[in-house]
């Protein structure tokens, strides 16, 4: 029985390091009020679990650069590089992009979103040249759903935009993406594993902390994705309701979706060694 018990506990291990190996990191302005001492021990944490990547959701939003080169956000990704910890920088993510790709038709998406990536490849640029940071890899904020793209003629247009920013980037580029319903599991997974053949890192968010989909066709959703598309767990569970200002409490992610894939978590604000981060936003919000 003991043995069995030792066993389990070294499953249940490499589970959890396994699931936290990459890590999503959403800056916020109020993150500023942070100590770089608070960022250190944040950093440590964070590697101490495991961690070898931070994917950092972006690096510009809006007007906001966070204090650019010199700023907060680039001094403590210098901490967390010293930690040992690859970085995927997020680049620029436009505040009203939700609302934009719902007025669009798709003409006017595809216009859109060339002048997105165009946004994230001056950025990109500013990156390399200003902030001079190891990079493992580039992450575009604009996620995608397969309500704004359930046409075929629109997810074609942007695997062939997207295709085409790649090939202009020194680093793998990475994309994320998540299910409203819309198309059904094996299409999907036709279509996130096509940008996945292209060379992009496809990241497919499971859903679980927004609860929009029953877990069942959660499930169905993630089972139809091929082995090269990452799955995201989601490590929260929302509490505001939709039309509110969004707020959630944090949960341990779902680990059930278990097989070829690989894997990261949403987000360090939620897990319990970055639950300063998530304090220090509701004492300033």
């Amino acid at each position: 029985m003991a043995r069995w018990i030792v066993f389990f506990c070294l499953l249940l291990g490499a589970t959890v390091a396994r699931a936290d190996a990459r890590v999503f990191y959403q800056p916020l302005n109020v993150d500023a009020r942070l100590t770089q001492a608070q960022w250190q021990k944040i950093w440590q944490d964070t590697a101490r679990q495991g961690t070898r990547t931070l994917i950092v959701q972006w690096t510009s939003y809006g007007d906001s650069d966070f204090g650019g080169a010199d700023g907060w956000l680039a001094r403590s990704l210098r901490l967390a590089q010293r930690q040992g910890l690859e970085l995927v920088l997020g680049l620029a993510m436009d505040p009203a992009y939700y609302r934009r790709i719902d007025e669009l038709d798709s003409a006017g998406l595809g216009t859109y979103w060339q002048a997105q990536l165009g946004r994230s490849l001056a950025r990109q640029r500013t990156l390399r040249q200003d902030w001079k940071l190891p990079v493992a890899g580039w992450y575009l904020p604009l996620e995608l759903d397969d309500l704004h793209f359930l046409a075929a003629d629109r997810r074609a247009t942007l695997q062939r935009q997207l295709k085409d920013f790649a090939g202009q980037l020194d680093a793998p580029l990475h994309v994320s993406a998540f299910s409203a319903g819309k198309l059904a599991p094996t299409v999907n997974g036709q279509w996130l594993g096509e940008m996945s053949s292209a060379g992009i890192q496809v990241w497919w968010q499971d859903g679980a902390g927004t609860a929009r989909l029953p877990p069942l066709v959660r499930n169905g959703y993630a089972q139809a994705l091929p082995c090269s598309v990452g799955i995201v767990r989601e490590a929260f569970r929302q509490t505001s309701a939709e039309g509110q200002p969004f707020r959630a409490e944090p949960a341990a992610p779902d680990a059930s979706a278990a097989g070829c894939h690989p894997y990261a978590v949403f987000s360090l604000r939620y897990r319990p060694w970055g639950r300063v981060i998530l304090d220090n936003q509701r004492e300033h919000q």
